[in-house]
Formats: C-alpha cells, sequence, structure tokens
C-alpha cells in the first residue's frame, strides 16, 4: 500500500479563508482534488486532498495557516449504488473504525477512493493488506 497524505488547515470560519487558500493554491500551481470542510464554534478543519502537498504545505505555512499534513487511506471502491458499503463493510469486519472521510472521484462514474483517516495507519495497511481492496498512491495523482 503506498501512501496518500492530505493537506489539513485549522481556521476560523470567517468570510474570505477558503478564498485565501485557493488563491494561494493557484498561483503556486496547486491542484485541489478533493475537500472537506467541518465546522463548530467559529472554528473549522479544512482537509485537502492536492497533488503537490509539500509545496501546499509549504505555502500555507508561510501565509501564516495552521496546517498539518497527515497520512489517509485512499481506498478503491465503485462510484455506483453500494459502493461505500462494501468497503465500510470490510473495514468493519477487520475491527478498522473511520474516523473521518470523504470521497475522491478519478473519473466520473468509473472510479471512486474512499480517504480514511484511521487512529493507527499502520496496523490498518497490515490488517487490510490480504483484504482484496485497491489503493490509490500519490504518485498517481
Amino acid at each position: 500500500m503506498d501512501k496518500v497524505r492530505q493537506v489539513s488547515v485549522f481556521s476560523e470560519n470567517k468570510p474570505g479563508r477558503i478564498q485565501k487558500i485557493t488563491g494561494i493554491f493557484g498561483e503556486e500551481g496547486i491542484n485541489i482534488l478533493a475537500i472537506s470542510i467541518t465546522s463548530t464554534n467559529g472554528f473549522g478543519i479544512i482537509k485537502l486532498l492536492v497533488d503537490k502537498c509539500d509545496l501546499a504545505y509549504e505555502k500555507l505555512k508561510e501565509h501564516g495557516f495552521t496546517v498539518k499534513l497527515s497520512e489517509v487511506l485512499a481506498i478503491e471502491m465503485k462510484d455506483s449504488p453500494g459502493g461505500l458499503h462494501e468497503v465500510s463493510q470490510i473495514l468493519s469486519d477487520k475491527g478498522i473504525n473511520i474516523e473521518n472521510a470523504y470521497v475522491y472521484v478519478v473519473e466520473s462514474r468509473a472510479r471512486a477512493y474512499l480517504l480514511v483517516e484511521v487512529k493507527d495507519i499502520e496496523k490498518a495497511r497490515e490488517i487490510l493488506a490480504g483484504s482484496n481492496l485497491n489503493f490509490f498512491r500519490h504518485e498517481d495523482f
């Protein structure tokens, strides 16, 4: 299983924050492949799957953002009814709890990946090694 990383940005939930992030990415030629925004009590976490993680991290830090790079599992699933169920069933059967997740669709209606955060990613890799799941690699961007 190859590693896929996401960029997480902790920020106040106020107008202009996404615009600033996307502006930085546009200037630097960083492509956003998937995004998840979660907000509570005036603050949010923006999770981004981008094609240039290290550059995104560096540039956001330079502009004063609180940012983190973290590893996620990118599990291939069918982009059709039941696709998510099949993957979540395998994870559940193996005792792997999904902490957070979002979806990246590679080709419309052809392939999709469930991006999953788990407590112990290395243990999850070991458990899923023979599970007949296909995983996305960051080099595939």
